[in-house]
């Protein structure tokens, strides 16, 4: 257990690092520097505290009480500008850290006026000044943490339905990892309730310190982040698709109050949709955009939205790597001396991935299966 935890504290601080040196840093990026660099601290004063140092310096008592309340709030920053392009926080994020300034303050008297044995009283539970904050502090945590993650996770769905609208591609705009991190603290805060609960509530005796389970999801997700976080670096922020996306903004204010097109003219445009999808091919640019085609069939982005939930019954996303997948068959057919992942570049897909997550979204087997599938099909006739 030991070697975990000192694993778990070297490794956040040394993803710190990381962080700091990388060129071009994000606002993410500084965001979860601080957030490890905080799970650093935490960690270690915890193993610190096991190590029995508490009592050999009573003074460090206390210090990392409130280090659970930065969690929630720093898991929301770390997903908000992960999905945002901004290049600094708003002043109003810092009232996240609300509860934390306050927890501190209540405990100045204790930090600074208590004497060394009456800390380690205190810490053994033998007076009781601070066992109503203690508990109120505990729920407050607990609340804090598991709200927060739900939060963020409303908001990647939130970011998810605007890539669907907007863009044909998802590549650097990904945010499966992003809820990976999510469920992670998510899972934290869910085993701290449970725990508390079966212990305090209902007296359950656990044979083991039930504290390491916590911790040792924490370490998780350390490991998790140093393994896939830094590999994928800037992924959040090459293509953001943002509260303030440029997205949102290629029509003016007064085309959206009137967004609505009668049964006829969507007809007509879908048709004309159809036609310059079937003739021009816009969907062989990996980089189609809502705005982009709508450019080119010089209607709004909002009618052509519309035209496409109303009339194909789908979203911009999988309506046109319909066509893409659609393409890829029909080249894959031609072409067999080419290899798949050449044909699907070819056929508007930027990256391996994500052809073959859509390919079988779509036809429900991968690429290959699906080609195999259709050779013995015939042979068969």
């Amino acid at each position: 257990m030991e070697v975990i935890f000192i694993s778990g504290i070297f490794l956040s601080f040394f993803i710190v690092f990381l962080l700091l040196t990388k060129k071009q840093k994000a606002l993410s990026d500084k965001i979860l520097a601080i957030w490890l660099t905080i799970i650093g601290i935490h960690l270690l004063g915890y193993y610190f505290n096991q190590l029995g140092y508490w009592e050999i310096y009573p003074h460090l008592i206390g210090t990392t009480a409130p280090f659970p309340l930065l969690h929630g709030p720093m898991l929301f920053l770390y997903t908000l500008y992960s999905l945002r392009n901004d290049r600094k926080m708003r002043m109003i994020d810092y009232l996240h850290f609300t509860p934390v300034v306050a927890s501190y303050l209540y405990m100045f008297n204790f930090f600074l006026f208590y004497t060394a044995e009456e800390k380690k009283m205190l810490d053994r539970g033998e007076i009781n000044d601070y066992s109503i904050f203690a508990l109120v502090l505990l729920i407050v945590i607990l609340i804090s943490g598991i709200s927060y993650s739900v939060l963020a996770y409303q908001f990647t769905i939130k970011h998810q339905r605007k890539i669907d609208k907007y863009f044909s591609y998802s590549e650097g705009i990904n945010i499966k990892w992003l809820r990976n991190c999510i469920i992670s603290i998510g899972l934290v805060f869910l085993s701290a309730t449970i725990i508390y609960i079966l212990r305090d509530a209902f007296g359950v005796q656990f044979s083991f310190n039930a504290d390491y389970i916590i911790y040792l999801i924490i370490i998780g997700f350390v490991f998790y982040i140093g393994y896939f976080g830094i590999k994928q670096e800037n992924i959040f922020t090459n293509n953001p698709v943002s509260e303030n996306s440029d997205a949102e903004k290629t029509e003016p204010i007064e085309k959206y109050k009137n967004s609505g097109i009668g049964k006829d003219v969507a007809t007509g445009l879908h048709k004309k949709l159809l036609k310059t999808m079937a003739e021009e091919k816009p969907y062989l640019d990996a980089k189609l955009s809502l705005s982009g085609l709508a450019q080119l069939l010089e209607i709004s982005s909002n009618q052509l939205s519309q035209i496409i939930n109303q009339e194909a019954q789908v979203n911009f996303h999988d309506f046109v790597n319909n066509y893409r997948v659609e393409e890829f068959i029909q080249k894959a057919k031609k072409n067999k001396n080419f290899s798949l992942l050449a044909l699907a570049f070819d056929s508007g897909f930027n990256s391996k991935s994500s052809f073959n997550t859509i390919f079988k979204k779509q036809k429900r087997l991968t690429p290959s299966q699906y080609l195999s599938k259709q050779v013995q099909e015939g042979t068969n006739t």
